[in-house]
């Protein structure tokens, strides 16, 4: 995913994918202490009480995400293929699992923010004894057995790139709800792309590749690549604005039901939503919460923090629809989106689930993704949050449809 935020943009390639060209050994090292350092670097702005909040059952604590992604790589790696590794701590197994029923059981997801004990030094203390682990078992370990690993090892990696994204929504979410509005990074803005182009792009009907091909990373839901039916229809260049929604806002968007799906207009309803997630009124005008704290919300910026519900409904008031999955892909794959990648996340109108011929990976890790295929919709494309080298136009990103804590947009598409 590429990142265009300030927050982010500055930030190194993680280079969670390993140099065919280097040692085996070198590359995954190099690769490991780049990810890994990410993930403390993004920790750093936040206190130790930032750490132990969990703001909603969906959100987990940044302290929580350090210990997980460090618990996966002593699980899955050190456990399983380092002779003689011992576990830092015996508790930490069970309270920070996260979905892995195969691998034992586990601390309550909506409970993580009671975990006050083990501390922050805790847990930096645990990171630091699993990356030391792992810097010299990749450093003694043999040809067959580095072969054997390095697809777990990139997993890992990947893994955690997932959760560096998770820590900036979920501690975005958090800070939303203190009265005093505090600031991530004082110095962050969202990312106002420029538009350019015709506003839509053809695509005629065809017979296209969708789906991961070759030997690139990827995970499991990504595959197989398959030949799906596309168009005619036209996609929108760029993605919806700030602008755009307020229209809808005035236009009584968020109280015609006639625009809605019936279990959004419920949600939406019952939520008292009137406005995307994040976005609060302030003496007669809109203000978004960001990563910088509260913020005048920028026409110009593409709408952010909408639910698949939401995004629905615009479309529909837009006298419109939400792209396919493959009608998206095969768009980006022609590079005529304008702001794919690196902005917001965007809604498809296709359902999670598997493509044919789709066979999940072998033993716990087999749970990674494929369980979670069914009553979820797919997203394409990364955000601001995504970490600089975790896109690919064959990512599916895939949320509940009521889900908006997290960077999400959309583009419109119509039929020609």
């Amino acid at each position: 995913m590429t990142s265009s935020a300030s927050a982010t943009a500055s930030l190194p390639a993680t280079a969670a994918q390993t140099p065919s060209s280097r040692p085996l050994a070198e590359s995954l090292t190099e690769a490991f202490l780049a990810v890994r350092g990410e993930t403390e670097r993004r920790a750093a702005p936040l206190s130790a009480e930032d750490q132990v909040i969990q703001s909603m059952p969906d959100a987990s604590p940044a302290k929580w995400h350090r210990a997980h992604t460090t618990w996966f790589f002593e699980q899955f790696v050190l456990g399983a293929h380092c002779r003689g590794y011992t576990p830092f701590h015996p508790d930490y197994a069970f309270l920070f699992n996260s979905y892995y029923v195969s691998a034992g059981p586990r601390h309550t997801r909506g409970e993580r923010g009671l975990i006050t004990r083990p501390g922050v030094a805790d847990i930096s203390a645990y990171r630091r004894h699993v990356d030391a682990a792992m810097v010299d078992f990749l450093g003694r370990a043999d040809a067959s057995t580095l072969e054997a690993v390095a697809p777990l090892v990139e997993v890992g990696l990947n893994h955690e790139q997932q959760h560096q994204e998770l820590m900036l929504t979920d501690i975005l979410h958090a800070f939303a709800q203190n009265p005093t509005a505090p600031a991530y990074d004082p110095s962050w803005r969202f990312p106002v792309p420029a538009r350019g182009g015709e506003d839509w792009i053809s695509l005629p009907e065809g017979i296209h590749t969708v789906g991961h091909a070759g030997d690139g990373y990827h995970f499991d839901n990504e595959r197989p690549a398959h030949r799906a039916l596309v168009g005619p229809v036209k996609l929108a260049r760029n993605l919806v604005t700030n602008a755009e929604w307020l229209a809808f806002m005035a236009d009584g968007g968020y109280r015609t039901a006639t625009l809605w799906l019936m279990d959004g207009f419920a949600v939406a309803s019952r939520e008292g939503w009137q406005a995307p997630g994040h976005w609060y009124e302030v003496a007669g005008e809109w203000r978004m919460m960001t990563l910088s704290g509260l913020q005048p919300v920028d026409p110009d910026a593409p709408v952010c923090h909408v639910s698949y519900y939401e995004a629905d409904a615009f479309a529909r008031w837009s006298g419109k629809h939400l792209p396919t999955e493959m009608e998206w892909e095969v768009a980006a794959r022609g590079n005529q989106l304008n702001d794919a990648f690196g902005i917001v996340w965007q809604w498809t109108r296709s359902a999670y689930s598997p493509y044919p011929g789709y066979r999940a990976m072998e033993g716990a890790l087999g749970e990674y993704n494929g369980k979670f295929m069914v009553n979820q919709l797919v997203l394409r494309g990364s955000s601001l949050a995504t970490p600089a080298d975790h896109s690919r136009i064959t990512y599916r990103n895939f949320f509940y449809p009521h889900h908006r804590w997290q960077f999400t947009g959309l583009r419109l598409a119509d039929y020609v």
